[in-house]
């Protein structure tokens, strides 16, 4: 039988999975809907049987997410489904979360990519990552969170000429190391985008075109960062008049020789610093205008699944690197 013949739950068949996703930082500075790279920090979901709980999806954490089938990690399972022409399996989903809601930091796209992450799994469809990417695509409306959310490391997503979307990976230095800045403050991603201009002059595009490429090396070591062409023309500038805690950051680290940028949407702000530099002459900086400064590091193997009694990764039952341990 084929996997797109398969009934939903021929008696409780399929077999459960857990997933884990990487959060994600956005735009990178000049990469406009282009550039996003993965964090470590986590969405871990796991399917159980319906009977198991009254909701269909709790959160274990407490994190405030709707719990019935508007969940967008339930809404993007059923449309991974909905996309292969099969039936929704009848099941419930727990999750915990380390990245916060609406600070830019991809939690949008990591529940997306969970849900069909977690679909494709339980349901055994072989779909890849590429089509996962596009399908992800088309709920999320770009690329840059859900590209690497699936494939981990520093990504760079552009439509070709005949309309595909062509994605290069890359992992990104290893000398370098991400610091977020992340507000008490949320912002969601539809309100940021409506202050955006609708074209930029001629000499801007050009500035813009030239900082990514200077981004993009950078932040895989062909050379090192500069500061001063860690903004953009389009997005950053707009945004400032609605998130100008997050503006005011920005320029502080950047008058400070530190490569930064306004994360996704905002209004967190990330930065990379070398990896043995002390941010501690940051924190104050970071407090006084009301952000809680994180270090962590890159995340470089995306979306990761493990089955019910085996590991995705060794194929052992009890491997330490499991997601289900962090449940």
């Amino acid at each position: 039988m084929a996997a797109t013949d398969r009934p939903a739950e021929a008696a409780g068949e399929f077999r459960h999975h857990t997933v884990q996703v990487p959060a994600t930082s956005a735009n990178l500075g000049a990469g406009f809907d282009a550039f996003g790279i993965a964090l470590d920090r986590h969405l871990i979901v796991r399917s159980v049987p319906r009977s198991s709980q009254g909701e269909r999806v709790r959160a274990l954490d407490g994190t405030e997410v709707p719990t019935g089938d508007d969940n967008l990690v339930w809404r993007s399972f059923v449309a991974f489904c909905e996309q292969h022409d099969i039936a929704v399996p009848d099941l419930a989903i727990v999750a915990r979360t380390e990245i916060p809601l609406e600070r830019g930091l991809g939690s949008s796209s990591a529940a997306i990519v969970a849900g069909m992450t977690l679909a494709r799994e339980v349901t055994g469809v072989p779909v890849g990552d590429p089509a996962l990417v596009e399908l992800a695509t088309d709920v999320e409306g770009h690329p840059d969170n859900v590209a690497p959310a699936v494939l981990g490391g520093l990504v760079a997503c552009a439509r070709g000429d005949d309309g595909q979307l062509v994605i290069r990976r890359t992992n990104p230095t290893p000398a370098l190391a991400p610091l977020l800045f992340v507000p008490t403050s949320r912002q969601s991603t539809e309100a940021a985008r409506t202050v955006l201009p609708a074209s930029l002059p001629r000499a801007e595009v050009a500035e813009q075109a030239a900082r990514a490429g200077h981004v993009l090396a950078a932040l895989t070591g062909a050379w090192p960062p500069a500061a001063s062409l860690s903004g953009d023309r389009l997005h950053e500038p707009a945004r400032a008049s609605v998130m100008p805690a997050s503006a005011e950051l920005l320029a502080t680290l950047r008058r400070a020789e530190v490569h930064a940028w306004l994360s996704g949407a905002g209004p967190s702000v990330a930065a990379v610093v070398d990896r043995h530099r002390d941010p501690a002459d940051l924190v104050a900086l970071a407090e006084e205008r009301g952000f809680v400064i994180e270090p962590g590091d890159w995340d470089l193997s995306g979306a990761r699944s493990c089955p019910d009694g085996a590991c995705g990764l060794s194929g052992l039952q009890d491997c330490p690197l499991c997601p289900r341990h962090r449940l």
